[in-house]
């Protein structure tokens, strides 16, 4: 692709079930391997990159709190899964010469840094990919809303969210063949309607940071790329 990137800075959000793979859970090296294959590619183009990742394919805090566990518990357990996540995905990420740094919400100095905002826009600065962990430090608040709190922290042009599927529609594609997928939504149309893209906490972020929010799907090689040079299939959530 020889188009020049719409965006300087972004934030792309994982999911953990993104890192699984083909597998019911845990982490395929494949899959890892690939992603850093698409983040190098963006990075190439000059783009600065900062990621928030997942932990559900390890543990999920709102399964576990569902089972009897306590919530704030079950979540502190789910944010420990992101940073193996995070650790997982510098390394595929160094392999293929991409300086990263990984930064934790829950401070443990001996895995990884502590999320310090000015150090990490410095290392987006110098060309280092940041990888942030542990959502935002505290219980009852998603990855999805740590995403967009990030995003707005690193003054990021854009909130990329790779998912299962190539857009937000307006059902299930996968049990309803005829569902329509949207080419662009305003930030009040996905809440009004409640469409399952992100909570309500971090659309009405992004909506207040005014940052786009774009919906594209991982599995296709080559997809971030395509979204940061305006191609490929997507949605693009922003003002009306």
């Amino acid at each position: 692709m020889g188009s020049e990137p719409h965006y300087r800075r972004i934030l792309l959000k994982l999911s953990g079930e993104a890192l699984m793979g083909t597998n019911a859970y845990g982490i395929d090296p494949g899959m890892v391997d690939r992603l850093s294959d698409d983040i190098g590619a963006v990075h190439a183009r000059g783009v600065e990159v900062a990621i928030v990742v997942g932990g559900g394919n390890i543990f999920r805090g709102v399964s576990g709190a569902a089972s009897g566990m306590d919530r704030a518990s079950a979540d502190y357990m789910g944010m420990l899964a992101t940073v193996i996540n995070a650790l997982a995905l510098q390394n595929a990420c160094e392999r293929k010469g991409l300086q990263t740094r990984v930064q934790s919400a829950i401070p443990m100095q001996s895995v990884c840094e502590p999320y310090i905002r000015r150090r990490a826009i410095r290392h987006m600065e110098k060309g280092r990919v940041v990888i942030f962990a542990a959502g935002t430090g505290n219980p009852f608040f998603t990855t999805d809303t740590a995403a967009a709190l990030r995003a707005s922290e690193m003054n990021c042009d854009a909130l990329l969210k790779g998912t299962q599927v190539d857009g937000v529609y307006d059902a299930d594609p996968s049990v309803r063949p005829d569902a329509r997928r949207f080419e662009r939504l305003g930030y009040l149309e996905v809440l009004s309607k409640d469409l399952k893209v992100m909570d309500h906490s971090a659309i009405s972020l992004a909506r207040d940071s005014r940052i786009p929010v774009i919906v594209f799907s991982l599995h296709r090689p080559g997809a971030l790329a395509g979204v940061v040079t305006g191609e490929g299939t997507f949605t693009i959530i922003a003002e009306e």
